[in-house]
């Protein structure tokens, strides 16, 4: 919004936007090396202290120029500690405490991409874009406190590998791994696909804009409730199993949406595909963690994040391209057969009882 203020055109935006996407893509790997060899908290202090700096500078300097610099800056930070954190909730307590981990962890990203958006918006129309900008930089505090202070935290260590020279090519060797971030890529696949394409597929069908706002708001509840109800779900069942049903559940759905017109159903289709999508990144995320060699978890964890934001980057090129060829109801389809893939994907992984062979 501020880019559009100070006269930016779109495809200003788009270099703006892709600036921000590309570097968790080129970082990912590094980030995570990062992670694994000098411990989980510097890349999470430094990640912060960037993200309140990057964000500082369009308050600072109101200008076009300004805002790709702090979108390069901004990119930095997140793939920094994000990936640092991701590594964190893996390490942090016993290993059955993971699960509760990663549905927390999942949580606070449900929580923030609610709470953000409605932030900014208030911030923006009663002070100002500028100002929006230094109430998110001065935000940054906490975490920097939080690190900075947490005398757990301070002493926390994680496991070395026992290697050295190793290539991230090794851990895609690993058959277990690869299926899994190949899996967590199809899910950030059906979840750009949704929150793309079904405001405009209820668009089309003529629904008002408070209709859509609210069958999108019930995909976000069933996502709250899921990751609320996840610990339990993978003690009941095993997580390759919670996975696995739930992008067939998430398939079925998304196979259904083209024939579905009635405001009500939409909404229940919305709220299940909140339950199977909601599912997938936190179990995807503990899956990979449990499969990566001792020491090199936050390096694995860098290369998923590489996987999910090539997926962000390509995947609305790829549908925006065939739905201008076939309309929108064939995109649903196809990526109904992506969740189909990966449940069935998910279905061939390996418990962690039959650990993948060592990289070579």
């Amino acid at each position: 919004l501020l880019a559009i203020e100070l006269g930016a055109n779109t495809l200003e935006i788009g270099v703006m936007v892709a600036l921000y996407s590309a570097l968790p893509l080129l970082l990912g790997v590094y980030s995570g090396r990062m992670s694994d060899r000098y411990g989980v908290r510097l890349p999470m202090l430094f990640g912060s202290v960037l993200l309140g700096c990057g964000l500082l500078v369009p308050y600072l300097w109101r200008h076009i120029a300004a805002l790709y610099i702090s979108a390069s800056i901004i990119g930095s930070a997140f793939v920094l500690y994000n990936v640092s954190v991701q590594n964190l909730a893996g390490a942090w307590g016993l290993r059955e405490d993971r699960a509760r981990n990663f549905s927390t962890l999942s949580l606070g990203y449900s929580i923030s991409s609610l709470l953000g958006p409605l932030v900014a918006g208030y911030a923006i129309e009663y002070l100002g874009h500028a100002s929006a900008y230094l109430i998110f930089s001065i935000s940054t505090l906490a975490p920097i406190m939080v690190i900075s202070l947490h005398p757990r935290l301070r002493k926390f260590e994680l496991p070395k590998s026992s290697g050295s020279g190793h290539s991230a090519f090794d851990l895609l060797r690993l058959p277990e791994l690869r299926k899994v971030m190949i899996i967590g890529a199809m899910v950030v696949t059906g979840w750009d696909i949704y929150s793309f394409y079904l405001p405009i597929y209820a668009h089309s069908i003529e629904l008002p804009a408070s209709m859509i706002g609210i069958i999108l708001g019930t995909f976000a509840v069933a996502t709250f409730i899921v990751r609320f109800s996840l610990p339990l779900l993978t003690r009941r069942y095993n997580s390759r199993r919670v996975l696995s049903v739930s992008m067939f559940c998430g398939a079925a759905m998304f196979l259904l949406f083209p024939f579905v017109t009635n405001v009500w159903l939409l909404g229940a289709l919305s709220f299940s595909i909140g339950l199977a999508l909601g599912c997938g990144q936190p179990v995807t995320l503990l899956l990979a963690y449990n499969r990566s060699p001792e020491g090199r978890t936050g390096e694995a964890t860098g290369i998923r994040f590489a996987f999910n934001h090539l997926a962000h980057s390509t995947v609305p090129i790829v549908a925006g391209a065939l739905s201008s060829v076939f309309g929108i109801a064939p995109v649903f389809v196809i990526i109904a057969g992506v969740l189909a893939a990966s449940g069935y994907l998910g279905s061939k992984v390996k418990s962690s009882a039959e650990p993948s062979p060592p990289p070579a």
